[in-house]
């Protein structure tokens, strides 16, 4: 039976402010690629805002998936972002090795901190679990501070990274399993971008100009456009340089807009031209 390209979604659900599931759902199906949705918990608003509600679901995750088993679901890829406990790890490390063919892409982004800091629902417990999901994956997408936990070594501040530093680091994570790797959010001088890195090809810094300042939810546009594209057979850098482009534009629009930061970017504007 012909069909579109799958994909599941690994992420929390938040209800306001542009991030995580509800940013990748109307992303990778802009691209033309069945998204079907695994949430492991549930929020009001986001963590950038006051007392956001918080539901945790880690209790429907292996039911869930054993439904979809029985249906006989398959999925061309599989993309992961905010997990919230050491249970969750192995749920989604098991859902991974069951679900996974040969011909399935697994992309792994490790939602896990930043500036050199883990996020406050993370304990060291649940960044050492995090790292069994890096041998799984094709591509992994994480930030320094991810890169520096997952390989435990020091974190290297903006002013201390360089080109050759970012290549070793990239090489050690692809060391460890995943073919292609993206290190995000990285600022040089006036641009702001990513640092690409595939197995038997040249690197590169794909980049554009810093708009604005920090937004929640743009790694999460990020890695919905990078799921879409590599699941329906893009090249990691045509998938970078889409994202790149698209969250540049997005960003621009969404300053015209004086949205506060918590808000996210406004990208509901170019899902078309995706």
């Amino acid at each position: 039976m012909k069909r579109q390209k799958r994909v599941a979604l690994v992420n929390d659900i938040t209800g306001f402010g542009r991030c995580s599931m509800t940013v990748e759902l109307p992303i990778v199906s802009a691209l033309k690629v069945e998204a079907c949705p695994l949430p492991t918990a549930l929020l009001s608003v986001h963590t950038a805002f006051p007392f956001p509600y918080i539901q945790d679901q880690t209790h429907i995750m292996e039911p869930y998936i054993e439904n979809w088993r029985k249906h006989q679901v398959t999925f061309d890829g599989i993309s992961t972002g905010f997990l919230g406990s050491k249970e969750q790890v192995a749920i989604v490390k098991k859902f991974i090795q069951d679900f996974s063919t040969d011909e399935t892409v697994v992309i792994v982004d490790p939602v896990m901190g930043d500036w050199g800091k883990l996020y406050a629902s993370y304990t060291k417990e649940l960044s050492e679990e995090m790292k069994h999901l890096v041998p799984l994956a094709d591509v992994i997408t994480p930030n320094l501070t991810e890169a520096s936990y997952l390989l435990d070594i020091p974190y290297l501040s903006e002013e201390e990274i360089t080109m050759e530093r970012l290549e070793k680091i990239a090489q050690a994570l692809a060391d460890k399993g995943p073919k292609q790797v993206i290190i995000t959010g990285i600022s040089r001088e006036e641009k702001i971008g990513n640092f690409v890195y595939e197995k038997g090809e040249a690197s590169s810094f794909i980049g554009t100009k810093k708009i604005g300042g920090e937004r929640s939810g743009t790694g999460d546009v990020f890695t919905g456009i990078i799921t879409g594209s590599i699941v329906r057979g893009d090249s990691l850098t045509t998938s970078v340089r889409k994202a790149v482009d698209f969250i540049g534009k997005a960003l621009a629009y969404t300053e015209t807009l004086n949205l506060p930061p918590a808000q996210g970017i406004a990208f509901e504007e170019f899902l078309t031209e995706l």
